[in-house]
């Protein structure tokens, strides 16, 4: 027998009993303050008594024995038990020997009823390749090379800096063979062809589709099972640093797509974890999510909570990861989400909110923003639910910016009306300034937006080639130069031509063509103006840095307003033609300045065009010089905008 650091070790036994846990450890862990999990739970690394191994440790407060399997010891239940604490915590743990980094390990459970069950480990840094399902002793050891970002960070993820973020799937932005299904870039091959093309399309940031490990790659990472482990298809987690490493050396920060709001019933997942409802809720009316088929967390429970802090905060720490996406934040604080009268329990005060949910997600936020104050939270949250972005000591959910889902279903709607028809719908269009101030919203055209029959953004779009890309260069035009952040889904940048499929990359064969090749150049630029327009993300999200010039040339169908940054000279007027007539000699009154120049026009021919209707020379004759206000004449093209300076 020997001790070290007060923790008993027995060597006489295959597993050393042996902790890592504090009596303070406990109380935060049982309380859901325990942001720092997975440091403590999962498989690590120690030298013991001069002997290599690693500590186990696993919640089972339901198990009556729970020991370590895999080829290390011929998948035995027998031989490696861990000690289960001598408190009320339902934590085993112990320290084995002689184990290697890169062993293959699930954990067997004799849980409720004496149901053996043999599971993942919910902690684990790394996984094993589907279909297989194990779990892997893993170091996370890397040396960094992102100091600069790091440091310099909080300018690129501030609220009033550009944010333009590229939304990928890694499994099918390209792969090494369009033909072959199974056969995936790596994490290294990846960083090699997405961090120079995210730069030279001058895109801010990229937003990952959920990396963390998952069993079908149907789901695209929405239902996942590995909460700490970046999936095995495209490499170790050292390969994923990298990746962000690249692309923080080269200015562009990293959000990840993160799903605290349910889970698969795989067997190796957490699903009845020790033979009971460990992780989800117990009243299926509360703990399934039919549309989805999938498990709800029990927000209720201290555990389960310190469990969903720690996923967050682990991928912010140890991987460097510039904000999180929270996923399906709806579902998570309505009881009756997706359920028919009698289908949903309400709660203690009669109502639809999942009150421990939506403290849970205040809790989140607000320790997150405390522990990385330089990174940004985004709720997917589709409802008008007040206070996504408002402060938790406000009373909101703290939040740092949420998708504008309404913008996007009513400019889908419109921009899908015939040219003849949307002057009789400018309320849908203009509809979306009435509530931009009630939250801080960003922009998303998304993965979701192109699947299932909803066809690619090209195809939304209404009339010949031609008129179709024009009408997609106006739209993204609109997009750019609307208040609030940006999120395009790979592939519309060029106009992809089929719906996104996760098992084929896109078709940049495309770009070939001129059409296609144009149009990304035209996204280019709007990325440029909006990275380099202080008018274009200075006030983003404030009342003074918008304002309507003219709304009352319906039957025209245009449609005029100004972008407005700190100082006036640095203003922008946007013109939008939203028919396909041509207006010459347009007249326009704008205040402020007696000189304009246009510096962006959507129908340039290098953005495929036809260059009949620029501004090279806009006339600006005084109409009152007393109040500044002078009349400008303008050619605006169909189907276009125009930005002037």
């Amino acid at each position: 027998m020997a001790y070290e650091d007060d923790h008993f070790i027995d060597t006489g036994k295959l597993v050393w009993n042996y902790s890592f846990f504090t009596d303070e450890d406990i109380r935060c862990f049982q309380e859901g303050n325990m942001q720092y999990g997975y440091e403590k739970f999962g498989s690590h690394y120690l030298r013991l008594l001069n002997t290599d191994g690693f500590y186990f440790a696993v919640w089972a407060p339901n198990a009556t024995r729970v020991s370590v399997i895999g080829e290390f010891n011929g998948w035995k239940k027998e031989l490696h038990p861990l000690f289960v604490r001598q408190d009320s915590s339902g934590i085993w743990e112990g320290f084995i020997p002689r184990m290697g980094k890169g062993a293959l390990y699930k954990y067997h459970i004799t849980g409720f009823e004496s149901i053996e069950v043999e599971k993942a480990d919910p902690y684990a840094y790394y996984a094993e390749l589907r279909p297989k399902t194990a779990s892997i002793t893993w170091q996370l050891e890397y040396n960094w090379n992102d100091n600069h970002w790091m440091h310099e960070r909080h300018k690129h993820n501030s609220l009033k800096a550009p944010w333009s973020v590229y939304e990928v799937h890694l499994g099918s932005w390209m792969r090494p063979d369009k033909n072959n299904k199974d056969w995936y870039n790596t994490y290294d091959q990846i960083a090699e062809r997405l961090v120079p093309y995210v730069k030279a399309m001058g895109f801010t940031h990229v937003e990952f589709m959920p990396v963390m490990e998952y069993p079908y790659d149907g789901s695209w990472g929405y239902q996942g099972t590995g909460y700490f482990a970046p999936t095995s298809r495209y490499g170790d987690p050292q390969g994923f640093m990298r990746l962000v490493d690249q692309l923080h050396q080269n200015d562009v920060g990293v959000i990840l797509d993160w799903v605290p709001s349910h889970f698969p019933y795989d067997d190796h997942g957490l699903y009845k974890f020790d033979g009971t409802h460990t992780y989800e809720y117990n009243d299926m009316r509360k703990g399934f999510h039919v549309d989805w088929n999938s498990y709800i967390f029990n927000y209720a429970r201290g555990e389960v909570q310190s469990f969903l802090l720690s996923s967050a905060h682990y991928w912010l720490k140890r991987y460097h990861a510039d904000g999180l996406r929270v996923d399906a934040v709806n579902s998570i604080i309505r009881l009756d989400f997706s359920r028919k009268e009698g289908e949903w329990v309400p709660n203690e005060h009669g109502g639809n909110e999942n009150i421990e949910a939506i403290d849970f997600l205040k809790k989140l936020n607000r320790i997150l923003y405390h522990d990385f104050p330089d990174i940004q939270t985004i709720a997917e949250e589709a409802s008008d639910w007040p206070g996504m972005t408002l402060e938790v000591h406000k009373g909101g959910f703290g939040f740092g910016m949420k998708w504008m889902m309404g913008w996007m279903h009513d400019s889908f709607r419109f921009f899908k009306k015939l040219p003849k028809h949307r002057p009789l719908h400018q309320n849908d269009f203009t509809f979306s300034m009435m509530y931009f101030y009630d939250e801080k919203f960003m922009l998303p055209i998304s993965h979701d937006e192109i699947v299932h029959g909803k066809s690619p953004m090209l195809y939304k779009m209404p009339g010949n080639e031609s008129e179709k890309m024009a009408n997609l260069r106006l739209f993204y035009s609109y997009m750019f130069t609307h208040p609030g952040a940006k999120l395009m889904f790979m592939g519309d940048e060029f106009g992809q031509t089929s719906e996104w499929n996760y098992e084929r990359e896109l078709d940049w064969e495309l770009l070939q063509h001129s059409a296609h090749n144009d149009l990304q150049e035209c996204v280019r630029t709007l990325n440029y103006l909006y990275r380099t327009e202080p008018a274009m993300y200075e006030n983003q999200f404030e009342k003074k840095g918008f304002e309507w010039v003219n709304t009352e040339n319906r039957k025209e169908g245009i449609l005029v307003f100004k972008r407005k940054g700190k100082h006036r000279n640095n203003d922008l007027l946007v013109v939008l033609n939203m028919t396909v007539h041509p207006r010459k000699d347009w007249t326009e009154q704008v205040k402020g300045k007696a000189h304009w120049h246009e510096i962006f026009n959507s129908d340039d021919v290098k953005y495929w065009g036809s260059g009949k209707y620029m501004n090279q020379n806009i006339i600006c004759a005084p109409v009152d010089k007393k109040k500044k206000l002078y009349e400008i004449k303008l050619t605006i093209p169909p189907l276009a905008a125009i930005i002037l300076r």
